[in-house]
């Protein structure tokens, strides 16, 4: 019967790729076109509608503001869906409307009343954030946001504040107040007559997000997606973002530019369903979130969910994460983005703000982006196991560059550059950190409270669950900077994670798993772990490490010495690096071939006798000046 089957499905997908058809969208055009070059549609929605697997939809120059809703995906790799801005022109997708017509209450204080028939049946204003894991911080938050030129103002308290007439330390202040027909804002707008300016307002939830599982194989690609009232987005319940995948395989979000999202900005995560939101923050309530998505119509399966590719994006401005996803984002690729300014005005806080959070990151690779000024960099949270963070560049992150929460391994951290205060906090086991550059602290934890879920290997499926004791790691060839003089910091009564802060590995001395170490080089007071032989420390050293922005290009700037030279490292593989105790799973790639940490942060291929530790194969020595981004 399979042999049977096999030439007409051969037969459709070519007639499929033969009908093919390229939708053109312009803000000249109409909805009653035919959709041509010569006669396009004039909304994004009207191409989605009509738009079948193979086809592309071309958008031409302008500002669109709508929220485009793909009914239908593709159906393979090659017979994709394909929305992409015209090459050359700048295409921006908003979720805001423009407001004029405001009036002066006193000084820099205007108001405006605008219609509810404009928000239609969702008024963000209205629109309360809430949801497991979320801290107002003793307020309320809407996800309604005014915008000036682009960019957002902050939300009051109170209307007196914005009636005050003095800016809060983060940026001018507004307050909605919403009617039965209308909403009346008052806003600051400082030396500013608003209306001889650009001033627009939240109106919808989100900017290109599907209203249902299972819509496949889409790519959008090289447009400006701005302004969306997107919820609060935990791992148990339905993330929305200001673009998102809604529980689907297979997208290509590439060369965006994502910005101003009241929560989230990429979200590649869960579906919704009757439990959103009703976890009591507890891990028992998201251990039986994953046995739903198991059970879910869709299920969190390799077959059916996540291989995503998100790539050459940049994404700011979020007040949640820059990109999110909740089990939706196994086995994909995230490389090349650049991600900042993330959780920046701290109105709101919980336990789900990073440039990239994910829960789930089975066989993901994480590459080669660049992440700087947010709470916390990358946090991978539960269940990244065969997860890669290769190449990245982490810098002037608040909280730390890397936060592994209560995973079990395998996953493999290599060839990156951390350099913020604080670069890693590892309440997790079975990780291997190979050729990286530690500018910062580490601290070291255990989470005997929660049990949590390890897997066979490449599969959702739950073997198991069990405690964190941490510890069972590898550190292979690495570059530790620390600062002279800088006491170990125990932990203290009340730290949950019963963690130990320093440089170096000194931090793993009390955890009950031990290390593998090698090839570890240790500076200007970095220490190295008690148990480890052969590590070359050289506390009186000082590399002076320090990353540059000059026009737009970052560089690090480094002195190197004779104890690159020194080390004894060996090349870092697969049978190196054994079984995560755990799992019982070994360390490879994605596809189940060994690993070899053979190349560098460039891509310069390694000396295999003996590899330069650190994340740059034979950089030189002296003064160096390399560029990183």
């Amino acid at each position: 019967m399979i042999r049977a089957a096999l030439p007409f499905a051969f037969a459709f997908v070519v007639a499929t790729a033969a009908k093919a058809t390229e939708y053109d969208v312009s803000l000249q055009g109409r909805d009653t076109n035919p959709g041509t070059r010569e006669a396009p549609f004039r909304t994004i929605q009207r191409a989605a509608d009509v738009a079948q697997p193979g086809d592309t939809v071309t958008v031409h120059e302008g500002i669109y503001r709508e929220r485009v809703n793909p009914p239908r995906g593709g159906l393979s790799d090659t017979q994709r869906i394909v929305y992409q801005a015209a090459p050359g022109e700048k295409v921006e997708i908003r979720g805001s409307e423009v407001v004029s017509h405001w009036t002066r209450v006193k000084g820099d204080v205007w108001k405006a009343d605008v219609p509810n028939a404009l928000f239609g049946a969702f008024n963000p204003f209205a629109d309360e954030i809430r949801g497991d894991w979320f801290d107002p911080k003793g307020r309320k938050h809407h996800t309604g946001a005014v915008y000036l030129d682009g960019h957002w103002l902050v939300e009051a308290v109170l209307l007196d504040e914005v009636l005050a007439g003095t800016p809060s330390t983060l940026g001018a202040l507004w307050f909605a107040e919403v009617g039965e027909k209308t909403t009346r804002l008052h806003a600051q707008f400082p030396g500013v007559d608003p209306n001889q300016r650009m001033v627009e307002v939240n109106v919808r939830r989100t900017v290109f997000y599907p209203d249902a599982p299972g819509r496949n194989y889409i790519t959008v690609r090289g447009f400006a997606l701005r302004h969306a009232a997107t919820p609060w987005a935990p791992p148990t319940a339905e993330q929305i973002g200001l673009i998102g995948t809604h529980w689907s395989r297979g997208w290509i979000i590439e060369n965006n530019t994502v910005s101003h999202s009241v929560s989230s900005g990429i979200a590649l995560g869960k579906h919704g369903d009757a439990h959103d939101n009703t976890s009591a923050d507890s891990a028992e309530g998201y251990v039986e979130t994953i046995r739903r998505a198991h059970a879910h119509p869709v299920p969190w399966t390799k077959g059916s969910i996540g291989h995503h590719v998100v790539r050459d994006n940049h994404v700011s401005h979020c007040e949640q994460a820059g990109i999110v996803g909740s089990m939706g984002a196994a086995f994909s690729l995230v490389t090349g983005n650049t991600i900042h300014d993330i959780h920046v005005r701290k109105l709101f806080t919980g336990a789900e703000m990073a440039g990239i959070k994910f829960h789930g990151a089975i066989d993901t690779e994480i590459t080669g982006n660049h992440i700087y000024r947010t709470c916390r960099g990358l946090w991978l949270d539960w269940m990244a196991q065969g997860t890669r963070v290769a190449g990245n560049l982490f810098h002037d992150n608040d909280d730390e560059d890397l936060f592994v929460e209560v995973n079990h391994g395998p996953f493999l951290v290599d060839n990156n550059l951390f350099l913020s205060k604080t670069n890693l906090l590892d309440v997790s086991e079975g990780g291997a950190y190979v050729h990286n550059l530690w500018g910062g602290k580490i601290m070291s934890g255990e989470e005997p409270g929660r049990l949590t879920p390890y897997h066979p290997a490449h599969s959702t499926t739950v073997a198991g669950l069990i405690h964190t004791r941490g510890g069972d790691d590898r550190f292979y060839n690495n570059l530790f900077v620390g600062v002279a003089g800088a006491a170990l910091e125990p932990p203290s009564a009340t730290d949950w994670a019963h963690r130990t802060s320093g440089y170096g590995l000194q931090v793993y001395d009390q955890r009950s798993l031990p290390l593998q170490t090698g090839g570890n080089v240790y500076l200007s007071g970095a220490r190295p772990y008690a148990r480890e032989a052969e590590a070359v420390v050289r506390p009186e050293d000082n590399p002076r490490v320090e990353l540059v922005e000059d026009g737009g290009a970052f560089y690090l700037r480094l002195v190197a010495g004779a104890e690159l030279d020194a080390a004894a490292t060996r090349l870092v593989t697969t049978d190196l690096l054994g079984k995560a105790l755990v799992a019982q799973v070994p360390y490879e790639s994605a596809d189940g071939s060994p690993v070899t940490v053979d190349r560098d942060f460039f891509g310069k291929p390694r000396d295999r006798a003996r590899p330069t530790p650190g994340p740059f194969e034979r950089p030189g020595s002296g003064e160096l000046k390399l560029r990183v981004r």
